[in-house]
């Protein structure tokens, strides 16, 4: 049986979203080391003011990550971070070997634009999955995945079963994880120099819902407030080794691998 299965989704949304995938587009690395990587690119829902939700999906091995960038529109250092991994793995195409990645570099444009870290009908998108300790308002919806971009970030989750997700926030300055990820969490730790802390499980969060209820490691990467101010090549300077190591757990990656 499926870990991932939200059975609040209308049929219809998901079925649109297994034909993005078959017509999504492929291309390829401008340079691979051992080959071109199986990449599909493509938009994975409409945000409330219809704008696009954009995934990459690199590899096409079992073992699955995701990524997710701006679940928070004014959390936005997450989202150079996706995009230069995505960069990185296509050009580094071995640390793809029997993995999958599926990054979201941006889960809440509307909020993005307007610099909110809510989305466009002011629900914090960090608060609206299924989870047990849920609460329905204004500020967290009424419902479990009442929102186009979380039901997005759900149908995701259902199509590729990922064995760990990585969030990037802000401004905490450090890593907290849910479910079996402290190993991982450290690890990330080690690399980049931000603590290990646990914050407790949010009303709704994609913590409480993925780590909490469903037992699936994830870690929650709080950047600091001021790195939205560095520019992705400083943050991939600073925080690039541990994002590929999550990718690549339970191996190893030497810090000045991760270097181009």
């Amino acid at each position: 049986m499926l870990r991932f299965v939200v059975t609040s989704l209308r049929p219809f949304a998901v079925a649109g979203l297994a034909l993005a995938l078959l017509a999504g587009c492929q291309t390829a690395p401008r340079r691979g080391s051992e080959g071109p990587p199986t990449i599909n690119h493509f938009v994975a829902g409409l945000s409330v003011l219809k704008r696009p939700i954009e995934c990459h999906v690199l590899g096409d091995g079992d073992d699955v990550v995701m990524i997710v960038g701006t679940i928070h529109g004014d959390e936005t250092a997450g989202t150079s971070l996706a995009r230069r991994l995505s960069d990185h793995l296509q050009i580094h195409s071995h640390r793809l070997a029997g993995r999958r990645v599926v990054i979201i570099p941006v889960a809440n444009p509307d909020g993005m634009v307007k610099n909110t870290r809510g989305n466009a009908n002011g629900v914090d998108l960090n608060r609206n999955f299924p989870a047990a300790n849920r609460e329905n308002n204004d500020k967290y919806g009424w419902t479990g995945l009442s929102e186009p971009e979380s039901q997005a970030l759900a149908q995701l989750m259902d199509i590729y079963q990922p064995g760990r997700i990585i969030t990037l926030h802000q401004p905490l300055a450090c890593i907290d994880y849910d479910g079996p990820a402290e190993d991982l969490a450290r690890r990330m730790s080690d690399l980049c120099k931000l603590p290990v802390k646990k914050l407790g499980t949010r009303p709704g969060s994609m913590g409480a819902f993925v780590g909490g209820d469903l037992g699936v490691p994830i870690i929650t990467f709080e950047l600091p407030r001021a790195a939205d101010k560095d520019s992705e090549e400083q943050l991939w300077e600073k925080y690039g080794d541990a994002l590929v190591a999550a990718v690549v757990w339970p191996d190893e990656v030497k810090a000045e691998l991760v270097r181009w």
